[in-house]
């Protein structure tokens, strides 16, 4: 409102004018009794604004002009002759000369602004309504007369409007591109007949200056009395189009009865400058009121144009009683919502100054029609909204939808007003606590309470690097880095780099290191503590311990545990860590495929560490931990390197004394560091990294050793986590005997383990549905009851969160929407108490035997050692094998021949089934081929199968077996089931070594074999690794040829008396 400012701010000084002089005044008469001294200074300022005017002059008098609605009652100084000529002079090249028709000169003419309202404002500002109707005076050449508008103009140039509708009082700006309306308004504007009707759009995306249809606008509309125009071109060169701005002043509602002429459809007049201007309507002399021409007024010449025109009656606004009660309080709520508006938006206030400046009325109570109309000008409501106002004629119902209109421009206000205040909020509360901050620690370095966080970050780090031993080639670097940090600023990113590369290398524990224990009692102590059993591999670390005793260190060493899972090869080197006094850190290498884990990420890369190493050095504190590698044998290797190289690296006891690592760049000393490596299987490890490892092979346990590991490990802890500590249940020793037997027989006690955990859970829960609810119920909350508990004291409210539980899976129930809503909005209270265990009666007694051992770990799962008990037909034979898990087991092998005479003839060919691998395919080749009978097969089909076929099967050591079947098959001899054997064979006849003994021999002991043929170069390993009560019951029968098997295996039947000549021994 630039307009409605510079009145307010230009009406001091005109009333100073007024006061001073009364010759100064351009175009003006002396104040009458009838104007307020705002109307007058709105006249004055009309006269000086400060863009360029259209002069309007009079047209010729005609009988509708002859008696005005109003006029001066005071005749006026005349004007000094100098001025109309200034006024010509200064008037814009632009605007359009309204001429009479007679009469071109503009002598008595005011200036007017040629220029739109600078105002922006979405809605009209202050009033200009005319003052009340006074008896006109003669005209005389030295009078000037307000120029009097027509009370009835039945025809008019209609001119569609878009957006929003005119009220009357109130100036609009519109921009019109059509030429034949351009044309018309110019030719009416010369003829002093500058009137029009503008009427509202019904559709606002409509883009007309002329009426094709009365439906397409709005019936209710303003008669408009164009104050000035100028030219409004656009485009640039000779694409200019010719456009028109026009300034309407609308004085009365109107309603379309007739479309007389319907125009050409081109553009739509757009309004321009929503906000109006105060200033009245240009005021003529009464010499140019005398100069209008007496007659009738005549519009036939707008006809001519392309324009539309149509015929208008004018509409009266019911009579209405001032002081009716509805009325006034109609009106009181709009002033005061205008206050209330005022107060949240200047851009309001400073339209309510001008309309109050411009009114007539000395109070606002006195004209309520115009106040409904400046509400619903000044508001930015719908268009149907504002149309509705337009059209309303009764007082109470127009004030009614303008306070509606004006109703919704407050709330919308307010919340303008709320998001301002919540976002200037926000920023002064950041800025506040910044400064504060910026205060806070300006006072504590001037009192000396803190220094710069640089200085203190560097004084740490120097704490730290006094109290270790650094190498001279570590210092040096942490002196340089520690300058550098110091010359940087604490927000740039090599700043962040640099902090924690010294973080990490003062972290290092360089020169510290835990004294160790090499006590042989306290070792052989902690080890019979950890483990019962593995008495070879107890042995082989109490030698090592022995000889670091002796040399006062153990570098150079590197212990492989290798054994099946579940045999305890993390916990002997835990148990290790413990006899030694040394810190434990354990890292898992298995599926590792980035050569960064072992040895760091550079600094360059975003989000750099250290090895896994040097992490582990970080966490213990020391220098001579010892570092578990699990899964060794599982390294990988992928496209970021071969970790398995870096690991030798580590390793290495004549590399590792400097390792280097990629991030921290100087070298490490890991010599000091006992490593210690878990493995499954040896074939996988390279064999650079084998060579440099001490391997301890940890076979497994026996039966006896499993119930033993069972009673005094196993159980207690399993009992004891199954809440029943202190309750008289037993597992009987014979009941471990048959869970290992049928349920667990592998080498391991893992499995074994979680068998015994299921036990006690179920018995547990037994426990719990036979005592039932009342013997043990839920404790309840100290809150319902009352009793203060420690967190209850604490936080005498409880904490909630929000409930995550999810619904009921029942398919078939449909859920209400209503409980949906409230398990949704429940929450559930959180606590810090720690629930106590409950106290079990010291009347419970369970014994878990082997006749209910089903209720509790279900059916056996190994149903039998051995598939044949009796003895088998001829061509089976009994082998030995070792199992993945690291268990034995008996394996029957059965041979079948298909002769011609049968109804498939054979082919001398040999069929494998069982899922056999290529090695013992190829001792079942050499089997047969060494056999005698084979000569005899040229017409026969030989079929091998060992049962359990979903099992795969490989390795050398049924080569015995094989042979001893295909004897069997050929001379339709039997081989009793007792008898087992395992072992390799060559080609000549030899019976070579194999692995797997004590397992093998195990599962023997296990399905009641009496007699074993073992290969004569296993005998030290049988004897020194295998148990004396496993191997309790058994012949052992030590064979070099497999002439030896044979005659072994057949002793006392008719074919070994054949062999005396062709296989003696």
């Amino acid at each position: 409102m630039v307009f409605a400012g510079s009145l307010r701010a230009n009406s001091v000084s005109c009333a100073k004018q007024l006061r001073s002089s009364h010759t100064r005044a351009l175009h003006t008469t002396a104040p009458r009794s009838s104007r307020s001294l705002g109307t007058e200074i709105a006249a004055r300022l009309a006269s000086s604004r400060h863009f360029s005017t259209s002069l309007v002059t009079t047209a010729r008098s005609s009988p509708l002009l002859s008696s005005p609605r109003w006029s001066g009652n005071n005749k006026p100084t005349p004007p000094a002759p100098s001025e109309p000529e200034n006024d010509a002079t200064e008037s814009s090249s632009k605007s359009v000369k309204l001429e009479g028709a007679d009469d071109e000169s503009p002598a008595g003419s005011s200036a007017q602004s040629s220029s739109p309202p600078s105002s922006s404002s979405g809605g009209d500002s202050s009033d200009g309504s005319d003052p009340p109707p006074s008896p006109q005076p003669t005209p005389t050449p030295s009078s000037i007369a307000k120029q009097s508008v027509p009370e009835v103009y039945p025809q008019v140039l209609a001119l569609p409007i878009a957006r929003r509708p005119l009220f009357p009082g109130f100036y609009k700006a519109v921009v019109v591109r059509n030429p034949a309306v351009v044309a018309a308004i110019k030719e009416m504007m010369k003829r002093g007949q500058p009137y029009l009707g503008a009427f509202l759009l019904k559709d606002e995306h409509t883009d007309s200056d002329v009426i094709t249809d009365i439906n397409s606008v709005h019936p209710v509309g303003v008669f408009a009395q164009i104050t000035s125009v100028f030219a409004a071109n656009s485009g640039t060169g000779d694409d200019k189009e010719e456009g028109l701005t026009a300034v309407l002043y609308p004085h009365r509602r109107i309603k379309i009865t007739e479309l007389i002429k319907a125009g050409e459809h081109t553009s739509t007049a757009k309004v321009q400058e929503e906000t109006q201007t105060v200033t009245p309507p240009p005021t003529p002399t009464e010499d140019d009121v005398a100069k209008i021409p007496q007659g009738p007024v005549q519009t036939s010449f707008l006809h001519k144009h392309a324009i539309s025109i149509v015929q208008v009656d004018n509409l009266i606004t019911q009579p209405y009683n001032k002081d009716d009660q509805y009325i006034r309080a109609f009106m009181s709520e709009i002033v005061s919502v205008f206050k209330d508006i005022a107060q949240l938006n200047p851009l309001f206030r400073d339209q309510i100054t001008n309309f109050s400046i411009n009114q007539v009325a000395s109070n606002v109570f006195d004209e309520p029609d115009k106040l409904a109309d400046f509400a619903a000008a000044v508001s930015s409501g719908e268009v149907g909204e504002l149309q509705d106002v337009l059209e309303s004629l009764v007082v109470d119902d127009r004030l009614r939808k303008a306070l509606l209109v004006l109703k919704k421009e407050l709330i919308n206000a307010q919340l303008q007003s709320k998001l301002s205040r919540d976002v200037d909020s926000k920023i002064a509360k950041r800025q506040r606590e910044y400064y504060l901050m910026e205060q806070l620690k300006g006072i504590k370095k001037e009192l000396g309470m803190e220094s710069d966080g640089k200085d203190k970050l560097i004084e740490k780090f120097k704490e730290r690097a006094a109290s270790l031993k650094m190498p001279d080639g570590v210092r040096k670097v942490f002196d340089e880095e520690l300058n550098k940090l110091m010359g940087l600023e604490p927000a740039a990113s090599e700043a962040n780099v640099t902090r924690n590369y010294l973080e990490w290398l003062t972290q290092i524990p360089w020169g510290q290191h835990t004294p160790e224990n090499y006590s042989i009692t306290h070792a052989q102590k902690v080890l019979d503590e950890d483990h019962y059993g593995l008495k070879d591999v107890k042995d082989r670390i109490l030698e090592f311990l022995a000889v670091g005793k002796l040399r006062g260190t153990v570098q150079g060493k590197i212990i492989c545990l290798v054994g099946p899972p579940g045999v305890g090869k993390t916990s002997i080197g835990k148990s290790i860590a413990r006899a030694l006094n040394r810190q434990f850190f354990r890292f898992s290498v298995g599926g590792l495929t980035d050569v960064a884990e072992i040895k760091g990420h550079r600094r360059t890369y975003v989000g750099a560490l250290p090895g896994k190493i040097i992490q582990a050095l970080k966490r213990v504190g020391t220098e001579n931990p010892l570092v578990l590698i699990d899964e060794v044998d599982k390294i990988g290797r992928g496209i970021n390197g071969d970790p398995a190289s870096a690991l030798l690296e580590m390793l290495d006891p004549e590399q590792n004394n400097g390792f280097l690592d990629h991030y921290m760049d100087v070298p490490v000393d890991l010599s000091r560091v006992l490593f210690v490596c878990t493995a499954n299987n040896l074939d996988t490890i390279p064999a650079p990294l084998l060579d440099r490892m001490e391997v301890l092979e940890v076979s497994g346990y026996v039966s006896e050793e499993k119930c033993v590991i069972a009673e005094k490990y196993l159980g207690p802890q399993a009992k004891e986590a199954s809440g029943l500590k202190n309750t008289d249940i037993v597992l009987e020793p014979s009941t471990v005997d048959v869970l290992i037997k049928y349920y667990c027989r592998e080498s391991g006690v893992r499995n074994l383990k979680k068998h015994i955990d299921k036990i006690y859970r179920k018995a547990a829960l037994k426990l719990i549905l036979d005592l039932g609810e009342t013997v043990f119920p839920e404790p309840v909350p100290a809150t319902a009851t009352g009793t203060p508990t420690p967190s209850s004291v604490a936080d005498p409210q409880p904490k909630t969160v929000e409930s995550q539980e999810p619904p009921a899976n029942e398919p078939n129930e449909v859920v209400p929407e209503e409980r949906t809503c409230n398990e949704s909005s429940d929450r559930k209270t959180v606590t810090t108490q720690e629930r106590q265990p409950l106290q079990i009666p010291d009347d419970i007694h369970v014994r878990i035997t082997p006749e209910n051992l089903k209720d509790y770990v279900g059916p056996p799962v190994y149903h039998k050692d051995r598939m044949y008990v009796s003895p088998p037909p001829p061509g089976v034979s009994t082998g030995l094998g070792y199992l993945g898990n690291g268990s034995g087991a008996v394996m029957p092998v059965e041979a079948y021949c298909f002769s011609s005479s049968q109804s498939m003839p054979g082919k001398g060919a040999l069929q494998l089934t069982g899922k056999l691998g290529e090695v013992i395919r190829e001792s079942a080749q050499i089997g047969l081929s060494w056999t005698p009978e084979e000569q005899f097969l040229t017409d026969r089909d030989i079929h091998v199968h060992m049962p359990e076929g979903s099992i795969g099967k490989e390795g050398p050591s049924a080569g015995t077996a094989i042979l001893s079947a295909f004897v069997s098959l050929f001379t339709k001899t039997k081989i009793h089931p007792d008898i087992a054997m395992t072992g390799e064979i060559s080609l000549v006849g030899q019976v070579l070594p194999v692995g797997g003994l004590k397992e093998k021999i195990l599962a023997a002991h296990r399905a009641g074999i009496k007699t074993i043929l073992a290969p004569a170069a296993n005998r030290a390993d049988i004897e020194e690794n295998v148990p004396e009560s496993v191997k309790t019951g058994i012949r052992f029968v030590y064979v070099e040829d497999v002439r030896e098997v044979l005659h072994e295996v057949f002793r006392g039947q008719d074919i070994v008396e054949r062999w005396k000549d062709t296989l003696s021994l």
